[in-house]
């Protein structure tokens, strides 16, 4: 019997998106908050008057970061076990960053939706970085809502309980 893994909505799916998101901010580093809403950002890039969406305008998509989270940290912990991102320890707490084999990783992305998504990535990378680090929070809320941010908090809470 052939096992055929889930790609969508998986770790591996979060995770490249991940190195491709990092090696576009290199030499930034993003903790799992921040993480969490670049993945939702960079498949929703339309929502912020950037390129069109890579993934559809569904209704109710904000709801998707109260499960995006999990899958995001994942999708980091298998990038780190393949090389492709560290974690690093500063004065906010545990960030994300890309190591030098996501370069040569990001390159090989052929496909159509490699090649939208890293058009994507460098177009939300560069439209946050003009607008200094605050701006990412400042989106989330308007985009998504206090609520939102508020119950990702407190799951965060529970989990390390």
């Amino acid at each position: 019997m052939t096992v055929v893994p889930d790609l969508f909505n998986s770790p591996l799916e979060t995770g490249v998106r991940s190195v491709v998101l990092l090696n576009c901010a290199y030499p930034r580093a993003f903790d799992i908050k921040e993480m969490t809403w670049l993945d939702h950002l960079v498949v929703h890039t339309g929502d912020i008057a950037g390129p069109e969406s890579l993934h559809p305008n569904v209704p109710h998509r904000d709801g998707e970061l109260l499960v995006r989270r999990s899958l995001v940290e994942k999708g980091l912990a298998l990038m780190q076990r393949l090389h492709m991102i560290e974690q690093k320890y500063n004065e906010s707490g545990i960030v994300y960053a890309a190591l030098d084999n996501s370069a040569s990783f990001v390159t090989l992305l052929r496909s159509d939706y490699g090649r939208a998504l890293k058009v994507r990535a460098k177009w939300l990378i560069d439209y946050l970085s003009e607008r200094g680090d605050e701006h990412l929070h400042e989106v989330i809320t308007q985009k998504i809502g206090r609520w939102s941010i508020e119950f990702q908090i407190d799951i965060k809470a529970v989990d390390k309980s």
